[in-house]
């Protein structure tokens, strides 16, 4: 395999695999960085057998094995170079060979040490490793996501008096020493996947009730005509949201740590079954993604909704307005990077607030193009304003002159 790079891609990442200088120079040409190694615990359980496993390891070892995240660049280089699906793992596979890197098609390694990777078992297996490599690279993005907003989690679970939500903080603990366990033996016995898998339900159970709590926030814009009660929700449930959406991240972050148990475990016990338990788990986590996708999009719609009439009425309330658009730029700017660490991918709309000028600007101009009607708008645009400062004026002098009035009573009575 000196000569060659194999190319092995699912739906959420490529494998390159071939000797470690012609690995890494592939990877950076192509740009695909950052990228993680496949690693020999991996390569044991693939193979089931320890001896076999160092075998293929050592010459592997000698090579490298290395995952990168799909992107629309690493997607778009599985098509130029034509990989084959197939069927049975769902892999696209193919192999490029020589010093140009030139397609040579399906891959075909029947004979020397570089045979195993085409062994249906094994491509089985590396089809589950490689879902396990996307769900640690979704791992790991969500335990940055949760340190940049500095959300803790803990205390909005322990702030809550629903018992089902508060036992996630027991789960969390259990999974953790499960995943602590598995780093170091290898893999996953019995005693240790007895330990967790009751969790998933009290997992469940905090989603939906994150879901219903965003449910409610955004229910919470509904209703309000005045700008100011506007106003006044969105900056108070803004910080909540936020909290929400942490509680949602460290959920699926659960979800996708057992999922990773999950796997280890079936292709010890039943490997056979790994493909379609590993199809299993790839359905259910896309149908979390859509499910959280729209709630959180229900929400951004309706703080939009709740922007755009600030934006209406910016000249009324040139304070508050603008406000209101922060507030809902706010939430939806989180909701995005919440979307983008979980693998959701949506377009993002930013509504600017209007300054109160240009509001005024965009009037006069409307009313210059409506010619006479549009002059007379303007003026009573002009004229309603000039009351306006008159009627405050002369509210301000009466007061002035009540307040010296009762002055002057006082100094008379003294």
């Amino acid at each position: 395999m000196n000569d060659e790079i194999q190319l092995i891609s699912d739906d959420d990442g490529l494998m390159v695999v071939g000797e470690r200088e012609m690995v890494e120079r592939f990877l950076t040409s192509e740009g695909l960085t950052p990228s993680q190694n496949l690693g020999r615990s991996r390569l044991r359980l693939l193979f089931g057998s320890a001896a076999e496993a160092a075998k293929l390891g050592s010459e592997i070892a000698a090579e490298s094995g290395r995952w990168v995240k799909l992107t629309k660049e690493s997607a778009e280089l599985i098509g130029r170079y034509g990989l084959r699906r197939n069927a049975t793992t769902g892999l696209a596979t193919g192999v490029l060979k020589g010093k140009h890197s030139q397609i040579k098609g399906f891959v075909e390694f029947v004979k020397g040490p570089g045979a195993g990777l085409t062994n249906p078992g094994f491509l089985s297996g590396l089809a589950g490793a490689m879902s396990q490599l996307a769900m640690e690279q979704t791992i790991a993005e969500i335990t940055d996501y949760l340190a940049a907003i500095s959300e803790k989690v803990d205390d909005v679970l322990r702030a809550q008096k629903d018992a089902a939500v508060a036992a996630m903080i027991g789960v969390d603990l259990v999974i953790e020493d499960a995943m602590v366990v598995r780093a170091t033996v290898g893999q996953v016995s019995s005693v240790t996947w007895s330990r967790v898998q009751a969790a998933p339900m009290a997992i469940a159970t905090t989603q939906a009730y994150a879901l219903r709590q965003l449910d409610a926030l955004a229910e919470k814009m509904e209703g309000k005509a005045k700008i100011g009660d506007l106003a006044k929700t969105a900056q108070e449930i803004e910080s909540e949201i936020r909290e929400w959406l942490a509680v949602l991240a460290r959920c699926f972050q659960l979800q996708d740590e057992i999922a990773v148990l999950e796997l280890d475990r079936v292709l010890s016990s039943t490997p056979d079954e790994l493909d379609r338990h590993r199809v299993g788990l790839q359905i259910a986590r896309q149908n979390r993604r859509e499910l959280i996708s729209r709630s959180t999009e229900r929400l951004v719609t309706r703080m939009q909704a709740a922007a755009e009439t600030a934006n209406a009425k910016v000249l009324l309330h040139p304070t508050t307005s603008p406000d209101v658009v922060r507030s809902s730029n706010h939430v939806e700017s989180g909701v995005m990077d919440f979307h983008e660490r979980l693998g959701i991918e949506r377009g993002r709309r930013e509504l600017l607030a209007r300054r109160w000028v240009d509001a005024v600007t965009d009037a006069r101009d409307k009313a210059i193009e409506k010619g006479s009607e549009g002059a007379d708008a303007a003026r009573a645009l002009r004229n309603e304003a000039l009351d306006r400062a008159g009627s405050a004026a002369g509210r301000l002098s009466n007061g002035i002159a009540e307040r010296m009035r009762r002055r002057r009573g006082n100094s008379d009575e003294g």
